[in-house]
């Protein structure tokens, strides 16, 4: 009997890709066509959508991937009226944070504030017996630790950024991290940060005798906070049900509801997202990144919580908004991404601190819409209406075709893909069965 056989591995028959990622764009296609029988059709959709950019940017690149890109309207930020270009695949994103926008514009718009932009890096050192004497002995050597960081960088220093501070905590399990905070200026920075770190890293084994697991930026970005609050009068939350002071004080209940049970503040987080990411997208910036900072400064005190917070004074409703907000003007993909610095234009920001103000603006207002909807008329009214539309476009209808089958499919006592198909088969005169 086999070794194979004996532990049951089972042997799986890989497809020849060897050496893939060293074959030209037209190499690999031939290769994926062979190996996974493309139809005519796939092909054709991949040569509408190659750019030769795309293959410069990322690794084994096979074709674009396009989002729909549209514009919300409606935003005063800081007393300036913005139009925010927004990347998203959801309908009633961009129409809930643009009627967002337009509340809060009644009394004045949406007012920001952003922290100093520094961004944090580690430096992780494990199986540490005696965590005091570490502390110790790195906080003594603390001018150097920023000086060997800044050499590795020194372009960054010269424009009036580089590594300012350190911190030492103790973790369980005899960790120690080292955490370097850093000023990056207009760029994000990953690169920049961790080459640093691998600087310090470098030092602390040569100099000090220290070993480390490893080097690497957080992308929790506690020192680079954004904050949009902005006033609203409760009589202009009126709707056909409820008066506003009822809307204003069912939307406080509903900020409550998500500060003390996790289950409604995810829910409540990922509305605000919804808007965050569509800006990071079309601003060229990482999502994930800022995804999994603002989730993490969710959760800071040990609970994870809404990230927003409403409260009535007087007779507003008044709503706040921080996220740490790690993104860059300049940088990476972004000066070679022609769309994104369009969409900077659009947007009419020059900095990254200009950008931070519009991407937590936003959030904000992506939250007043949906906590409005969701303790009044409900979340399924907008969202049907654009979710009738994308059935009907899915399954085929033509533009002489659409308003007439959304208005039946709006109609219809289910909503779904089933229907829409029903619905345009009658409008063709075809049979149902």
């Amino acid at each position: 009997m086999s070794f194979t056989a004996f532990f049951g591995f089972r042997r799986i028959k890989l497809m020849n890709l060897k050496q893939f990622y060293k074959q030209t764009y037209a190499q690999r296609l031939t290769i994926l066509k062979k190996q996974l029988n493309l139809t005519a059709d796939d092909e054709a959709i991949i040569a509408d959508e190659n750019t030769t950019q795309g293959d410069q940017i990322i690794e084994n690149y096979l074709m674009d991937f396009p989002i729909s890109e549209g514009v919300a309207v409606n935003f005063v930020i800081n007393g300036e009226e913005k139009v925010v270009p927004m990347v998203t695949e959801e309908p009633s994103v961009i129409a809930a944070a643009s009627n967002g926008a337009k509340i809060m514009a009644i009394d004045g718009g949406i007012q920001t504030k952003i922290t100093d932009r520094l961004m944090m890096g580690q430096v992780l050192m494990a199986n540490v017996h005696d965590s005091e004497k570490l502390a110790q002995l790195l906080r003594e050597n603390e001018n150097k630790i920023l000086q060997t960081a800044n050499d590795a960088h020194p372009s960054i220093v010269k424009r009036g950024g580089g590594a300012k501070k350190i911190r030492v905590r103790k973790l369980d399990h005899q960790f120690v991290s080292l955490d370097i905070f850093i000023g990056t200026k207009e760029a994000m920075g990953a690169n920049m940060i961790n080459a640093m770190l691998e600087g310090v890293s470098n030092f602390l084994h040569l100099e000090l005798g220290q070993t480390s697991l490893m080097a690497i930026l957080s992308n929790l970005s506690d020192e680079c906070l954004a904050t949009a609050t902005c006033r609203i009068p409760m009589t202009a939350l009126a709707t056909k049900q409820f008066d506003g002071d009822e809307i204003a004080n069912r939307i406080v209940m509903a900020s409550e509801a998500a500060q003390v049970d996790p289950y409604r503040a995810t829910t409540h987080n990922k509305g605000i997202m919804n808007g965050v990411d569509a800006v990071v997208m079309a601003s060229g910036n990482d999502w994930r990144s800022i995804e999994s900072s603002a989730h993490a400064y969710a959760a800071r005190d040990g609970q994870y919580r809404g990230l927003s917070r409403w409260q009535i004074e007087d007779k507003f409703l008044v709503g706040s908004l921080t996220l740490p907000l790690p993104v860059g003007f300049v940088g990476g993909s972004i000066k070679i991404n022609r769309k994104a610095q369009l969409n900077h234009r659009l947007m009419q920001v020059k900095t990254a601190k200009e950008l931070e103000e519009v991407i937590v603006s936003v959030g904000l207002a992506q939250n007043l819409a949906a906590l409005k909807a969701l303790v009044s008329e409900g979340i399924q009214r907008g969202h049907m209406h654009l979710q009738a539309k994308s059935l009907l476009l899915a399954n085929g209808a033509t533009a002489a075709e659409l308003a007439e089958a959304q208005l039946r499919l709006e109609k219809a006592p289910v909503i779904d893909e089933q229907t829409a198909r029903q619905i345009l088969k009658q409008l063709r005169g075809e049979s149902n069965e």
